[in-house]
């Protein structure tokens, strides 16, 4: 949820990780598998959020793009850009699911710190939006 309400200008530079998932993995003595995905944040050019408004809607946001509200509903179609998916080797982690925040943050922290490169190594291969 939190990477659906970022600006244009916020693109591709991922929010907080949040500790579940973490929790989960070592409790289930799972493997984490890091994704990255490119072109996912041009579809739909944010340059406004009007987070307040949505929430009294029902929504987790409500963005102002470059085409929505000023083309009404043709506004809320996705510009035509190609998605580029990256699979990252399985992380595994050792601990107790139970761990202070603290402990289980660094973990997390790794997590992020991978998927980010996967990400910024994604946007150098790109060559363009719609390619």
């Amino acid at each position: 949820m939190r990477g659906i309400s970022k600006l244009f200008w916020e693109r591709y530079k991922l929010k907080d990780f949040g500790l579940g998932f973490m929790r989960l993995a070592l409790a289930a003595n799972a493997p984490i598998v890091p994704v990255a995905v490119v072109g996912s944040e041009e579809q739909t050019i944010a340059i406004a959020n009007l987070e307040r408004l949505g929430k009294r809607l029902g929504l987790p946001a409500l963005p102002i793009t470059l085409t929505f509200p000023w083309l009404g509903p043709l506004g809320l179609l996705p510009l035509p850009v190609k998605y580029h998916i990256y699979w990252g080797e399985p992380m595994r982690f050792d601990g107790d699911p139970n761990d202070a925040d603290e402990v289980i943050r660094e973990k997390v922290d790794k997590v992020q710190s991978r998927i980010q490169k996967m990400v910024d190594s994604g946007l150098e291969k790109r060559k363009s939006w719609f390619t």
